[in-house]
């Protein structure tokens, strides 16, 4: 079974930093790009970040851009999502997803991936 395992949420400050884990298991790990999406209550899921495989190129919503990096570990088939400099608008529940194949200008639409891990709640307080 296809499992994709968020963790690493939690309360911080603002200006605080977070690591978001999302290990997965199921698939081949270097044929799906994973991506990070949140949802805040009342809004639309938004895409934050995107990383492919294998090759490992990176996107990122404007919103986090510069202080938000995506990276992966291949050996433990978990992608992270680092996050500095948080701001209180940043609060939402944060989900991991995983896509199969290369989708560098849909990577920010829920739509077209094809697994979902729970989500992980990140506060950030002002």
């Amino acid at each position: 079974d296809v499992q994709l395992q968020a963790s690493g949420g939690g309360s911080v400050q603002a200006g605080g930093s977070l690591r978001l884990s999302c290990a997965t298991s199921g698939f081949t790990f270097d044929d799906y790009a994973i991506g990070w999406f949140r949802q805040a209550p009342g809004k639309e899921r938004e895409g934050v970040s995107h990383i492919s495989r294998p090759d490992g190129d990176t996107y990122y919503a404007d919103s986090v851009q510069g202080r938000f990096t995506v990276s992966s570990d291949n050996a433990k088939n978990t992608v992270y999502l680092q996050m500095n400099s948080l701001k209180p608008e940043d609060t939402a529940v944060y989900y991991c997803a995983a896509v199969f194949g290369s989708h560098r200008h849909t990577w920010h639409l829920s739509r077209i991936y094809d697994y979902w891990g729970q989500g992980t709640q990140l506060t950030v307080s002002s």
